[in-house]
């Protein structure tokens, strides 16, 4: 069992809430995280670096000298990738390095990059979170209130802001912080949850959080829920059957 702060905008304390590990996976799968958070990166390169084999480099197509007789090693082009302003051998070409990993295995990822938060002490939790207008003078000083300050270029100020709903006056406000950077809790993924060191939540996006975690039970021992009725064959076709299983076995007996 989790046990989370709740903070006001002064950075005061307001209530403790208790959140089941079992919700998030139970453990942080490290072999997880890192095939996730590998194809998240992998995604966004651009894949534009190209070089010139023998074939694109510029140069003359002519034999520099003859096959024989010269005393030289025999070459049939300056473009050779042995010699200096040569073509590349096996260069990079321009290619796409995306890849996808299956919908339910990216959302274990979150799990465990959610609980890794929980369990290290680096989740801040605040009650609420609006702005009457947009101003990154009144956000700034909500953040510095509960511990972050991004004026100080280390990694703990680095924060990713969860919110339950996009809101046009905190997207106005927050983008001119550096280190910072907020999104809708439906948005979330394991590579933005990890790339931040700190993470802060509202309490509508953490109750959110927990709402669309299934709950898991053991239907044996829920009462309410009643167990199919257990089918057993027909007693006729069970005689015919044995009737058929003893013929057969008759018939693969040896003659003496």
């Amino acid at each position: 069992m989790l046990e989370l702060v709740i903070y006001n905008n002064e950075g005061k304390e307001v209530e403790k809430i208790s959140v089941e590990e079992s919700l998030f996976g139970g453990e942080v799968n490290k072999k997880l995280l890192q095939e996730v958070i590998t194809m998240y990166q992998s995604n966004q390169r651009k894949g534009t670096a190209s070089t010139k084999d023998r074939g694109e480099v510029e140069g003359s197509t002519r034999k520099p000298w003859k096959q024989k007789g010269t005393g030289n090693a025999r070459a049939g082009t300056i473009r050779s990738p042995l010699w200096r302003h040569g073509g590349v051998i096996f260069g990079p070409k321009p290619r796409s390095f995306y890849y996808n990993i299956p919908q339910r295995i990216r959302q274990k990822a979150l799990d465990s990059a959610l609980l890794s938060k929980f369990q290290d002490k680096e989740t801040i939790i605040i009650n609420m979170l609006q702005l009457e207008k947009p101003k990154t003078k009144d956000f700034f000083s909500i953040l510095k209130n509960v511990g972050i300050n991004p004026q100080k270029s280390n990694a703990k100020n680095k924060c990713l802001i969860g919110i339950k709903k996009s809101d046009r006056f905190l997207n106005l406000s927050y983008r001119n912080i550096p280190g910072i950077k907020l999104l809708p809790i439906s948005d979330f993924n394991a590579y933005d949850v990890l790339k931040h060191q700190r993470l802060l939540l509202t309490k509508e996006a953490l109750d959110y959080l927990i709402a669309a975690r299934p709950i898991r039970k053991n239907i044996n021992k829920d009462k309410n829920i009643s167990c199919p009725p257990k089918i057993t064959a027909d007693p006729s076709k069970e005689d015919s059957l044995k009737h058929n299983k003893e013929l057969s076995n008759r018939t693969r007996q040896p003659n003496k």
